[in-house]
């Protein structure tokens, strides 16, 4: 949980990144992820150094080597220890200088954690504002994962209000939503084929730390989770930076977190190997055929990215695997040859658990299109019997572009630490959606279509044109309107006509 004055030292040296020309909010985290990386590097040789001298043996794995570097200056100089003692222009020599130089080799050598480092340059010019920057990181305790992680969820919230950039960051309670509703175990390997900042493997890694603590006692299990549970593909450089900060910061120690054009690469190499998909890939529109990846031309022959995107979970995704993703409502009902196509597959030939309608405001303010969360299994073999809708109204937050919570913090999210009144319920729906979607496949199916959520038979979707809007078949409740006797009504006519009457006759008499 971050303190008062930790968030205000966050905002102070925000706005001094701003004031000193980095006006760009994902070049200020960037920057930021430099410094912390470079902590990190400092932290774990000090680790390996105590090991060592505890042991009395040899260090295993020198970060910083011995001697000097090609420009003279030593190596000692560059760790985040010595360095933050310097006086801001000798400081700055040295990170600029000797340190980003340093990182850049580390990327070139293929570590581990320096893979993300190839091209790193400092951004900024003030020295004074890199003193400020580093003396306000180094007093925050960096050894408690918690505060390392709402830290850097701290400044990541900072890229979604400023608007332009917002697109990469889903909202949180909407990825914790996702997580709750696909519960994942430690066996599972799970992937985010956009993963922008990490955001759902993040989540999903916390998750697990609460759900089921047991696993980091099981060594095969530990291992699994640090090394081989956890994949992140993008294509945007300081995406990949962010969100591989954002895993290691959030006690994940070595996650795939790598470069790849999702819908323009083969997937040989990885087909049918994951077990969970969680993701809000950006649908941009139209891509060419030849520069889309054959294997999902094969699934469905189409050019929109919402329905490739579709195509790549199903080709990632082993069989029995699940997905929690959103998509555009478009795909729901679409009439396309392919949106019917690619509809008909989830619900024929694998199992479509259910369509969540978001309201259109969820993305506000830099996206205000509509939605839906998609939860299917990959059977290859069908198994829908019916498909589960729910109809979310409100999340626990207003849907204008200043998106103001309507509740205290307790009784947001999905699953609140206080229970909600039935009046509070119509402020956030999502813990009403969790207790429903434990009965989706019992209580939940003898729902009237006129309830807030409530299940479809295989058959009537697939004489819908395999339609997937929830206002296809929502039923609109009426209320019963009491029959007046028309001798009452024209008895109440004839009192207005005379009324009129009146009101003519004394106007004439007025005007003369």
């Amino acid at each position: 949980m971050l303190t008062g004055e930790i968030r205000n030292k966050v905002d102070q040296i925000w706005s001094a990144f701003w004031s000193g020309g980095v006006s760009n909010p994902l070049s200020v985290i960037e920057q930021i992820t430099y410094l912390l990386f470079i902590k990190r590097l400092d932290d774990l040789h000090t680790l390996e150094e105590s090991k060592a001298e505890t042991l009395g043996l040899e260090m295993e794995r020198r970060i910083f080597p011995e001697g000097k570097d090609d420009k003279g200056r030593a190596y000692a100089d560059m760790r985040w220890s010595r360095f933050k003692n310097f006086e801001p222009r000798e400081m700055m020599e040295v990170v600029d200088e000797h340190v980003f130089p340093f990182l850049r080799q580390l990327g070139e050598e293929g570590s581990s954690y320096g893979k993300h480092m190839k091209d790193a340059r400092l951004g900024f010019s003030n020295s004074g504002l890199l003193s400020k920057v580093v003396e306000m990181l180094d007093q925050i305790r960096m050894d408690d994962r918690d505060t390392k992680g709402d830290l850097y969820e701290y400044m990541l919230g900072k890229i979604a209000s400023a608007g332009q950039n917002g697109q990469f960051r889903t909202p949180r309670h909407i990825i914790q939503l996702m997580v709750e509703l696909t519960a994942p175990t430690p066996d599972d390997v799970i992937v985010d084929p956009a993963s922008g900042t990490c955001g759902f493997l993040v989540a999903a890694g916390e998750y697990l730390r609460a759900n089921h603590p047991e696993l980091f006692r099981n060594e095969k299990q530990r291992a699994h989770f640090h090394n081989k549970m956890f994949h992140g593909f993008d294509f945007d450089p300081t995406m990949l930076r962010i969100g591989a900060m954002n895993m290691v910061l959030h006690g994940v120690e070595d996650s795939d977190v790598s470069y790849r054009d999702s819908l323009a690469e083969e997937h040989n190499a990885d087909a049918g190997t994951y077990s969970l998909i969680l993701a809000n890939p950006p649908f941009a529109g139209s891509l060419d055929y030849d520069t889309t990846a054959k294997d999902l031309q094969k699934i469905v022959k189409t050019k929109k990215t919402e329905l490739l995107f579709i195509a790549l979970f199903l080709r990632l995704l082993k069989t029995g695997g699940r997905a929690a993703v959103v998509v555009p409502d478009g795909v729901l009902f679409g009439s396309s040859k392919a949106h019917k196509e690619i509809r008909r597959m989830l619900v024929e030939d694998h199992k479509l658990d259910a369509v969540i309608k978001l309201p259109s405001g969820v993305f506000r303010p830099y996206a205000g299109v509509s939605t839906a969360i998609l939860m299917f299994t990959k059977t290859g073999v069908g198994g829908t019997d019916h498909v589960w809708f729910y109809d979310v109204q409100a999340d626990g937050i207003s849907l204008d572009d200043k998106r103001t919570p309507l509740l205290p913090n307790e009784k947001l999210g999905p699953v609140p630490t206080e229970a909600l009144s039935d009046a509070e319920h119509e402020k956030n729906n999502l813990p009403d959606l969790m207790k429903r979607w434990a009965e989706k496949d019992g209580g939940e199916i003898e729902n009237p279509r006129t309830a807030q959520s409530f299940c479809v038979p295989l058959a009537d979707i697939a004489a819908a044109d395999y339609d997937l809007s929830l206002n296809r078949y929502k039923e609109v409740e009426h209320e019963e309107v009491e029959h007046q006797d028309p001798k009452e009504i024209i008895a109440e006519l004839r009192a207005i006509e005379s009324e009129i009457t009146d009101g003519l006759t004394q106007l004439e008499e007025m005007l003369g």
